[in-house]
């Protein structure tokens, strides 16, 4: 009994340390390779990141851009012709107008345009006995808006124009007189306008040239009317008075 107990007393000291070192491997080895997955959690997925900031360089630098190359908004005075098409060319003189015009920008390239035209013009109505001389006056409030082409990649003498296309609704009042008629006033009609301009800076960009030219799309209430009630009668009228309104301005403005 005691030769066995020593026998046994024997192996365990000699298996002991074998043991230890294999378990303390073991251990190392899978605290090692614990420590290497998390040397690098910058890259570890993170699904609550907001991938909004990755814009934050491109949108600070664009407004950047426009507090230095930019407009706030303008106020210029238009001056041009106004002219007629259709039936209305027959009817209506072509003749001068006037106006005012603010833009606001959005950016560079988006802008707001309120506008406020008057004009008065020479006019004769006709009917299959009688010619009716008078004067029809258009005054106009005008919303649209303007978008400006983007001219850095042309050449450097073209660079600074400013060309635009512009769109939107307007209010039209028109006001009428004729010699011979009672019952004629006043009406007025919504119509859609669109058109193209041009700017050209001035004063170190202080100030600006434009060009505008523009088509207007009315419809009054008589614009298919054929007969002309002269207060006693109606007779047949030669023509209806039918079109639209065209015009070509020219607007020098500040730039604020």
């Amino acid at each position: 009994m005691k030769i066995l107990l020593i026998a046994l007393m024997t192996i365990c000291s000699l298996a002991a340390p074998a043991f230890a070192q294999n378990y303390l491997s073991n251990n190392t080895t899978d605290h090692k390779s614990y420590l290497i997955a998390q040397t690098d959690p910058d890259e570890a997925y993170d699904p609550f990141s907001d991938y909004s900031e990755f814009d934050e360089a491109s949108d600070e630098e664009a407004d950047i851009n426009f507090f230095r190359n930019g407009r706030f908004f303008t106020v210029g005075l238009a001056a041009g012709m106004r002219g007629f098409t259709g039936n209305m060319g027959k009817a209506y003189q072509s003749a001068p107008t006037f106006g005012l015009y603010l833009s606001y920008f959005f950016d560079l390239r988006l802008a707001l345009s309120m506008g406020f035209m008057t004009g008065d013009n020479g006019a004769q109505l006709e009917t299959v006995t009688t010619t009716y001389p008078g004067n029809v006056s258009f005054t106009s409030f005008n919303f649209d808006l303007k978008y400006y082409f983007n001219t850095q990649n042309v050449t450097r003498g073209l660079a600074d124009l400013n060309p635009y296309l512009i769109g939107g609704i307007a209010q039209y009042y028109r006001t009428y007189t004729f010699e011979g008629l009672e019952g004629y006033g006043r009406d007025s009609t919504m119509g859609i306008e669109l058109g193209v301009g041009l700017e050209v800076p001035l004063m170190r960009k202080k100030a600006y040239l434009g060009v505008q030219a523009m088509y207007h799309y009315v419809s009054f209430k008589d614009e298919n009317g054929k007969f002309l009630n002269d207060g006693t009668s109606s007779t047949p009228m030669k023509y209806s008075v039918s079109g639209d309104i065209v015009d070509a301005l020219l607007i020098l403005g500040m730039n604020f």
